[in-house]
Formats: C-alpha cells, sequence, structure tokens
C-alpha cells in the first residue's frame, strides 16, 4: 500500500473507532470508507469486522477499568448475546437481510427524535437493581440485538445505548459501557466466521485495526469524562445519519 493510502486508512478508522467508542456508529464511515478505496464489498464487510472488533474490545477494556458497566447484569447477558449472533450469522446465510432496511430507517428516526426530546433521559442512573424483571429485559435486549449484530448489523451500538436507557433507566456513561462490551461478544462470533471463510483482507486489516484501537482508546476516556453532555448529542446525530444513509441505499 502508498503512504497516501495508508494515511487515509488510518484515520478513516481512528474517527470510526472514536465516535463508535461513545456513541456506536462507526461503520457508519469505516465500512463505506473501505469499499471507496477499492476494497471489495465481501472483503470490505470481513475486514471492517475484524478491525472493529480490535477496537471494541479496546473500548470495553476501559469501560471495564473505570468501572463504567454493570458486571452484575451483564455476566448475564453475554450469554444472550453470544447465542443472538450466532443464529443471527447463521440466518443471514438463508435470508434477504435486505427486507429489514425499512424496518430499521424508521426505528433509528425513532431513536434519534426520542433521544433528542426527552430532555432528562440518561442524565441519572436510575436502574432499580438486579431482579427477575430487570434480568429478563436484559436478556431479550442482549439476544435481539445480538442476533441483530450477526445478521445485519447498523446501529448495534447505537440501539443497545438508547434500550439500556429507556428500558433499564442508566445513564449515558453505564449504557454506553454495557452497550460495547456486548457489541464486543457479537463482533468477535462475527468475526471469527468471517475468518473461518477467508473474508478478511489483513493488508489492511491489520494498520486499520491498530488506528481503531488509538481512536477507541481516546473515544471512551472522552466519553466516560464528558458523559451525558457529549453522548447524547453524538447518538442523534449517528443515528440520523444513518437513517439519511440507509434511505439513500434503499433508492
Amino acid at each position: 500500500m502508498s503512504i497516501e493510502y495508508m494515511i487515509v486508512l488510518c484515520f478513516i478508522g481512528f474517527t470510526a473507532a472514536f465516535i463508535d467508542s461513545i456513541a456506536g456508529g462507526g461503520g457508519l464511515i469505516s465500512l463505506p470508507g473501505l469499499m471507496i478505496l477499492g476494497v471489495p464489498p465481501a472483503f470490505a464487510l470481513g475486514t471492517n469486522k475484524f478491525a472493529s472488533t480490535c477496537a471494541s474490545f479496546t473500548s470495553s477494556l476501559t469501560f471495564i477499568k473505570y468501572r463504567v458497566f454493570d458486571y452484575n447484569l451483564l455476566k448475564y447477558l453475554v450469554f444472550g448475546t453470544l447465542i443472538g449472533a450466532a443464529i443471527g450469522v447463521k440466518a443471514v446465510l438463508l435470508i434477504d437481510s435486505s427486507h429489514l432496511k425499512i424496518i430499521i430507517i424508521f426505528l433509528m428516526i425513532f431513536v434519534a427524535i426520542y433521544t433528542l426530546l426527552v430532555k432528562n433521559i440518561g442524565n441519572e442512573n436510575k436502574f432499580e437493581g438486579l431482579n427477575k424483571k430487570t434480568v429478563a429485559t436484559g436478556l431479550i435486549i442482549s439476544l435481539i440485538l445480538g442476533f441483530y449484530d450477526g445478521f445485519f448489523g447498523p446501529g448495534t451500538g447505537s440501539f443497545y445505548i438508547f434500550l439500556f436507557l429507556t428500558l433499564l433507566n442508566y445513564d449515558f456513561k453505564i449504557s454506553a459501557g454495557n452497550g460495547k462490551i456486548l457489541n464486543f461478544v457479537s463482533n468477535i462470533t462475527s468475526s471469527v466466521l468471517f475468518f473461518l471463510n477467508g473474508k478478511i483482507m489483513y493488508s489492511v486489516a491489520v494498520p486499520m485495526a491498530i488506528a481503531m484501537i488509538l481512536g477507541a482508546r481516546l473515544g471512551t476516556k472522552v466519553a466516560i469524562k464528558n458523559g451525558a453532555k457529549l453522548i447524547k448529542p453524538i447518538l442523534v446525530s449517528v443515528t440520523f445519519l444513518y437513517a439519511i444513509k440507509m434511505i439513500f441505499d434503499a433508492i
């Protein structure tokens, strides 16, 4: 690869991981960026998933280091995400994922508008504690979004944050930490399958992964420091952009 190619690639990876570690949606930048640079679509998916897995692992470690997550709940939800992602990857081989696009567009617009209009959402951590209701709700979230990430994927991190905010009443920081850790589980499940099918271009994936690791470290620290005042506007912006992009793709 030329030096110019490497610089552009690393910039794309760094920016995507920085945004993704705060509010999800990094794939809006990284995947189209790879395809614009000439990586074939199937390899772009596998390469992006490999690099994104490295970034989400880095973000997860930082959230864990600063204890910005709920271990008591996540120890149950990890298994739901793993099972959901595995089923999703299997299902994508049998069903055309394009049928989901219209539904996802409306869901993303709803997420953005709801998050924008509800003023006090995510400012305080009002999680009621571990009980049958919260575990059941969490498992449903993890199974559905694990399946979605394995099956289709766009906006998974943003959906995690939104559902932890609205259904379990976490604040923005804990929601982001929980979501990123679970997103890593579904990412690595998908990465293993791309690896087994030989769809990762390592000459591109490795430098991009390094840049994404750096972006993820910085983005996670910024998110932990700034909380709702930063995560909320980025979450709204990313979900609107994803919806707009998918509308143009559908057209």
